[in-house]
Protein backbone atom coordinates (compact mmCIF):
# COMPACT_ATOMS: atom_id res chain seq x y z
CA UNK A 1 0.00 0.00 0.00
CA UNK A 2 1.22 3.51 -0.73
CA UNK A 3 1.70 5.86 2.24
CA UNK A 4 -1.42 7.84 3.07
CA UNK A 5 -1.41 11.63 3.13
CA UNK A 6 -3.41 13.55 5.71
CA UNK A 7 -6.12 14.07 3.07
CA UNK A 8 -6.37 10.30 2.57
CA UNK A 9 -6.96 9.53 6.27
CA UNK A 10 -10.66 10.04 6.85
CA UNK A 11 -13.88 8.27 7.73
CA UNK A 12 -14.61 5.36 10.06
CA UNK A 13 -11.74 2.98 10.85
CA UNK A 14 -12.27 -0.24 12.80
CA UNK A 15 -9.87 -1.67 15.34
CA UNK A 16 -8.46 -5.17 15.61
CA UNK A 17 -9.36 -6.74 18.97
CA UNK A 18 -7.46 -9.72 20.36
CA UNK A 19 -9.40 -12.95 21.02
CA UNK A 20 -7.76 -14.24 24.21
CA UNK A 21 -8.06 -17.87 25.34
CA UNK A 22 -8.32 -18.99 29.00
CA UNK A 23 -4.57 -19.72 29.01
CA UNK A 24 -4.00 -16.07 27.88
CA UNK A 25 -2.73 -16.93 24.42
CA UNK A 26 -4.07 -15.28 21.26
CA UNK A 27 -6.57 -17.41 19.33
CA UNK A 28 -5.12 -16.87 15.85
CA UNK A 29 -7.95 -18.67 14.06
CA UNK A 30 -10.61 -16.44 15.63
CA UNK A 31 -8.43 -13.40 14.94
CA UNK A 32 -8.25 -14.33 11.23
CA UNK A 33 -12.04 -14.67 11.13
CA UNK A 34 -12.46 -11.28 12.82
CA UNK A 35 -10.20 -9.51 10.32
CA UNK A 36 -12.05 -11.17 7.43
CA UNK A 37 -15.32 -9.76 8.77
CA UNK A 38 -13.83 -6.28 9.15
CA UNK A 39 -12.46 -6.40 5.60
CA UNK A 40 -15.98 -7.10 4.31
CA UNK A 41 -17.74 -4.60 6.57
CA UNK A 42 -17.30 -1.53 4.38
CA UNK A 43 -15.32 0.55 6.88
CA UNK A 44 -12.82 3.04 5.48
CA UNK A 45 -9.86 1.22 6.97
CA UNK A 46 -8.60 -1.13 9.66
CA UNK A 47 -6.02 -0.32 12.31
CA UNK A 48 -4.14 -2.44 14.80
CA UNK A 49 -2.67 -2.07 18.25
CA UNK A 50 -4.60 0.76 19.71
CA UNK A 51 -5.59 0.36 23.34
CA UNK A 52 -8.34 -2.10 22.40
CA UNK A 53 -5.80 -4.51 20.89
CA UNK A 54 -3.77 -4.58 24.13
CA UNK A 55 -0.54 -3.58 22.37
CA UNK A 56 1.21 -3.25 25.73
CA UNK A 57 0.71 -6.98 26.43
CA UNK A 58 2.03 -8.45 23.18
CA UNK A 59 5.38 -10.15 22.74
CA UNK A 60 7.44 -9.06 19.76
CA UNK A 61 6.79 -12.39 18.03
CA UNK A 62 3.04 -11.89 18.52
CA UNK A 63 3.32 -8.34 17.20
CA UNK A 64 4.99 -9.63 14.03
CA UNK A 65 2.56 -12.50 13.51
CA UNK A 66 -0.47 -10.25 13.96
CA UNK A 67 0.78 -7.77 11.39
CA UNK A 68 1.81 -10.36 8.86
CA UNK A 69 -1.81 -11.55 8.99
CA UNK A 70 -3.35 -8.07 8.91
CA UNK A 71 -1.17 -6.83 6.05
CA UNK A 72 -1.79 -9.94 3.97
CA UNK A 73 -5.57 -9.77 4.31
CA UNK A 74 -5.82 -6.00 3.77
CA UNK A 75 -3.48 -5.99 0.78
CA UNK A 76 -5.44 -8.78 -0.91
CA UNK A 77 -8.72 -6.93 -0.29
CA UNK A 78 -7.18 -3.54 -1.21
CA UNK A 79 -8.42 -1.96 2.01
CA UNK A 80 -6.30 0.71 3.78
CA UNK A 81 -4.70 -0.32 7.05
CA UNK A 82 -2.58 1.32 9.72
CA UNK A 83 -0.23 -0.37 12.17
CA UNK A 84 -0.05 0.70 15.78
CA UNK A 85 3.60 0.44 16.85
CA UNK A 86 3.16 1.87 20.34
CA UNK A 87 4.92 0.43 23.38
CA UNK A 88 5.54 1.79 26.89
CA UNK A 89 9.30 1.53 26.23
CA UNK A 90 10.35 4.08 23.59
CA UNK A 91 13.23 1.93 22.35
CA UNK A 92 10.92 -1.05 21.80
CA UNK A 93 8.45 1.25 20.05
CA UNK A 94 11.22 2.37 17.69
CA UNK A 95 12.02 -1.26 16.88
CA UNK A 96 8.34 -1.93 16.17
CA UNK A 97 8.21 1.07 13.86
CA UNK A 98 11.19 -0.17 11.87
CA UNK A 99 9.62 -3.61 11.46
CA UNK A 100 6.22 -2.14 10.65
CA UNK A 101 7.59 -0.51 7.51
CA UNK A 102 8.15 -4.00 6.06
CA UNK A 103 4.37 -4.51 5.86
CA UNK A 104 3.86 -1.21 4.01
CA UNK A 105 0.89 0.18 5.97
CA UNK A 106 -0.76 3.43 4.99
CA UNK A 107 0.40 5.01 8.27
CA UNK A 108 2.01 4.04 11.55
CA UNK A 109 0.39 5.02 14.85
CA UNK A 110 2.44 5.85 17.95
CA UNK A 111 1.93 7.20 21.46
CA UNK A 112 4.28 9.48 23.36
CA UNK A 113 6.64 7.88 25.91
CA UNK A 114 4.54 6.95 28.89
CA UNK A 115 6.44 6.36 32.11
CA UNK A 116 7.13 10.04 32.71
CA UNK A 117 5.34 12.87 30.85
CA UNK A 118 7.46 14.35 28.06
CA UNK A 119 7.88 18.08 27.62
CA UNK A 120 7.39 19.62 24.19
CA UNK A 121 11.11 19.43 23.31
CA UNK A 122 11.15 15.73 24.21
CA UNK A 123 7.97 15.07 22.23
CA UNK A 124 9.56 16.71 19.17
CA UNK A 125 12.79 14.76 19.62
CA UNK A 126 10.82 11.55 19.96
CA UNK A 127 8.70 12.14 16.86
CA UNK A 128 11.69 13.20 14.76
CA UNK A 129 13.51 9.93 15.37
CA UNK A 130 10.37 7.84 14.93
CA UNK A 131 9.60 9.67 11.67
CA UNK A 132 13.07 8.84 10.40
CA UNK A 133 12.55 5.17 11.17
CA UNK A 134 9.10 5.14 9.54
CA UNK A 135 10.00 7.03 6.33
CA UNK A 136 8.43 7.25 3.82
CA UNK A 137 5.35 6.20 5.83
CA UNK A 138 3.62 8.96 7.78
CA UNK A 139 2.86 9.01 11.50
CA UNK A 140 -0.44 9.30 13.36
CA UNK A 141 -0.04 10.41 16.97
CA UNK A 142 -2.38 8.76 19.46
CA UNK A 143 -3.00 11.30 22.23
CA UNK A 144 -6.00 9.90 24.15
CA UNK A 145 -7.50 11.36 27.34
CA UNK A 146 -5.56 8.94 29.57
CA UNK A 147 -2.16 9.94 28.12
CA UNK A 148 0.16 11.46 30.71
CA UNK A 149 0.78 14.43 28.43
CA UNK A 150 -2.23 15.87 26.61
CA UNK A 151 -1.07 18.17 23.83
CA UNK A 152 -2.86 21.44 23.20
CA UNK A 153 -3.89 22.56 19.68
CA UNK A 154 -0.99 25.02 19.73
CA UNK A 155 1.50 22.27 20.62
CA UNK A 156 0.09 19.93 18.00
CA UNK A 157 0.42 22.69 15.42
CA UNK A 158 4.07 23.30 16.27
CA UNK A 159 4.85 19.57 16.17
CA UNK A 160 3.12 19.24 12.80
CA UNK A 161 5.24 22.07 11.40
CA UNK A 162 8.49 20.73 12.86
CA UNK A 163 7.83 17.08 11.94
CA UNK A 164 6.23 17.03 8.46
CA UNK A 165 5.86 13.23 8.63
CA UNK A 166 3.15 13.74 11.26
CA UNK A 167 0.02 13.40 9.10
CA UNK A 168 -2.69 12.73 11.68
CA UNK A 169 -3.70 12.73 15.31
CA UNK A 170 -6.25 10.88 17.41
CA UNK A 171 -7.65 12.90 20.31
CA UNK A 172 -10.83 12.97 22.37
CA UNK A 173 -12.15 16.14 20.73
CA UNK A 174 -13.41 19.18 22.59
CA UNK A 175 -15.76 22.13 22.57
CA UNK A 176 -16.23 24.70 19.80
CA UNK A 177 -13.28 26.75 21.05
CA UNK A 178 -11.02 23.68 20.96
CA UNK A 179 -12.05 22.84 17.38
CA UNK A 180 -11.48 26.45 16.35
CA UNK A 181 -8.00 26.31 17.86
CA UNK A 182 -7.27 23.07 15.97
CA UNK A 183 -8.43 24.61 12.69
CA UNK A 184 -6.20 27.60 13.30
CA UNK A 185 -3.08 25.83 14.57
CA UNK A 186 -3.05 22.40 12.91
CA UNK A 187 -5.12 22.62 9.72
CA UNK A 188 -2.90 20.15 7.83
CA UNK A 189 -3.40 17.27 10.27
CA UNK A 190 -6.01 14.59 9.77
CA UNK A 191 -8.07 15.05 12.93
CA UNK A 192 -9.65 11.90 14.35
CA UNK A 193 -11.93 12.11 17.38
CA UNK A 194 -13.85 9.68 19.58
CA UNK A 195 -16.26 7.49 17.65
CA UNK A 196 -19.27 8.32 19.80
CA UNK A 197 -18.86 12.07 19.11
CA UNK A 198 -18.01 11.86 15.40
CA UNK A 199 -21.13 13.58 14.05
CA UNK A 200 -20.58 16.64 16.22
CA UNK A 201 -16.86 16.50 15.49
CA UNK A 202 -17.31 16.39 11.72
CA UNK A 203 -19.57 19.42 11.91
CA UNK A 204 -16.57 21.24 13.43
CA UNK A 205 -13.94 19.93 11.02
CA UNK A 206 -12.96 16.46 12.26
CA UNK A 207 -11.93 14.03 9.51
CA UNK A 208 -13.01 10.75 11.06
CA UNK A 209 -12.63 8.33 13.94
CA UNK A 210 -10.72 5.28 15.07
CA UNK A 211 -14.09 4.19 16.22
CA UNK A 212 -15.44 2.63 19.39
CA UNK A 213 -18.82 2.64 17.63
CA UNK A 214 -17.26 0.29 15.07
CA UNK A 215 -16.53 -2.04 18.01
CA UNK A 216 -20.29 -2.21 18.50
CA UNK A 217 -21.13 -2.52 14.79
CA UNK A 218 -18.60 -1.97 11.98
CA UNK A 219 -21.24 -1.82 9.27
CA UNK A 220 -23.52 0.36 11.37
CA UNK A 221 -20.72 2.77 12.23
CA UNK A 222 -19.92 3.20 8.54
CA UNK A 223 -23.59 3.79 7.65
CA UNK A 224 -23.82 6.39 10.40
CA UNK A 225 -20.68 8.08 9.07
CA UNK A 226 -22.27 8.29 5.60
CA UNK A 227 -25.43 9.78 7.10
CA UNK A 228 -23.35 12.64 8.51
CA UNK A 229 -22.77 13.79 4.93
CA UNK A 230 -26.36 13.47 3.73
CA UNK A 231 -28.40 14.25 6.86
CA UNK A 232 -26.34 15.74 9.68
CA UNK A 233 -29.43 16.49 11.78
CA UNK A 234 -30.45 12.83 11.83
CA UNK A 235 -26.83 11.75 12.42
CA UNK A 236 -26.66 14.04 15.46
CA UNK A 237 -29.88 12.49 16.80
CA UNK A 238 -28.31 9.03 16.50
CA UNK A 239 -25.21 10.38 18.24
CA UNK A 240 -27.37 11.60 21.12
CA UNK A 241 -28.76 8.09 21.59
CA UNK A 242 -25.33 6.44 21.23
CA UNK A 243 -24.00 8.69 23.98
CA UNK A 244 -27.07 8.01 26.14
CA UNK A 245 -26.56 4.25 25.75
CA UNK A 246 -22.88 4.56 26.69
CA UNK A 247 -23.64 6.83 29.67
CA UNK A 248 -26.41 4.62 31.07
CA UNK A 249 -25.14 1.12 30.33
CA UNK A 250 -21.41 1.12 29.49
CA UNK A 251 -19.55 3.83 31.39
CA UNK A 252 -20.89 2.68 34.81
CA UNK A 253 -18.67 -0.41 34.51
CA UNK A 254 -15.72 1.99 34.58
CA UNK A 255 -17.01 4.38 37.23
CA UNK A 256 -18.34 1.62 39.54
CA UNK A 257 -15.89 -1.23 38.93
CA UNK A 258 -12.84 0.59 37.60
CA UNK A 259 -12.47 -1.50 34.46
CA UNK A 260 -10.30 -0.27 31.58
CA UNK A 261 -11.21 1.28 28.25
CA UNK A 262 -10.14 -1.92 26.49
CA UNK A 263 -12.63 -3.90 28.61
CA UNK A 264 -15.38 -1.52 27.51
CA UNK A 265 -14.41 -1.87 23.83
CA UNK A 266 -14.58 -5.66 24.06
CA UNK A 267 -17.93 -5.38 25.83
CA UNK A 268 -19.22 -3.30 22.91
CA UNK A 269 -18.02 -5.95 20.46
CA UNK A 270 -19.72 -8.61 22.56
CA UNK A 271 -22.97 -6.63 22.52
CA UNK A 272 -22.67 -6.21 18.76
CA UNK A 273 -22.03 -9.91 18.31
CA UNK A 274 -20.55 -9.47 14.82
CA UNK A 275 -17.53 -11.72 15.47
CA UNK A 276 -16.42 -14.37 17.96
CA UNK A 277 -13.90 -12.25 19.88
CA UNK A 278 -14.77 -12.77 23.51
CA UNK A 279 -14.47 -10.29 26.37
CA UNK A 280 -11.37 -11.69 28.09
CA UNK A 281 -8.31 -9.43 28.55
CA UNK A 282 -4.74 -10.42 29.26
CA UNK A 283 -3.44 -10.45 32.82
CA UNK A 284 -3.64 -8.47 35.04
CA UNK A 285 -6.67 -6.57 33.75
CA UNK A 286 -10.30 -7.25 34.62
CA UNK A 287 -12.85 -7.95 31.93
CA UNK A 288 -16.63 -7.92 31.92
CA UNK A 289 -18.65 -11.13 31.99
CA UNK A 290 -20.13 -12.30 28.68
CA UNK A 291 -23.53 -12.54 30.34
CA UNK A 292 -23.51 -8.74 30.51
CA UNK A 293 -23.02 -8.51 26.75
CA UNK A 294 -26.00 -10.83 26.19
CA UNK A 295 -28.09 -8.79 28.63
CA UNK A 296 -27.30 -5.50 26.90
CA UNK A 297 -27.67 -6.75 23.32
CA UNK A 298 -31.44 -6.09 23.08
CA UNK A 299 -31.01 -2.77 24.90
CA UNK A 300 -28.56 -1.52 22.27
CA UNK A 301 -30.82 -2.65 19.44
CA UNK A 302 -33.79 -0.89 21.00
CA UNK A 303 -31.97 2.40 21.67
CA UNK A 304 -29.92 2.65 18.46
CA UNK A 305 -31.53 0.32 15.90
CA UNK A 306 -29.89 2.19 13.01
CA UNK A 307 -26.56 0.55 13.85
CA UNK A 308 -28.00 -2.94 13.52
CA UNK A 309 -30.16 -2.80 10.40
CA UNK A 310 -28.13 -5.61 8.83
Amino acid sequence: MKPLSSQDIKGTWATVLLPITPDESIDWSRLADEINILVLSGVDGIYSNGTAAEFYAQSEDEFDRLHEMLADKCEKARIPFQIGASHPVAQTLLSRVRRATNWRPGAIQVTLPDWFPVNEREARRFLERVAGAAAPIGLVLYNPPHAKRILSPEELGRLARDVPALVGVKVAGGDKAWYAAMRENAPALSLFVAGHSLAGGMSEGACGSYSNVACLSPRGAKRWNQLMVTDLKEALEIERRIQLFLAEYIHPYQSNRGVSNQALDKLLAGIGGWADIGLRLRWPYDWIEEEEAFRLRPVARRMIPELFED
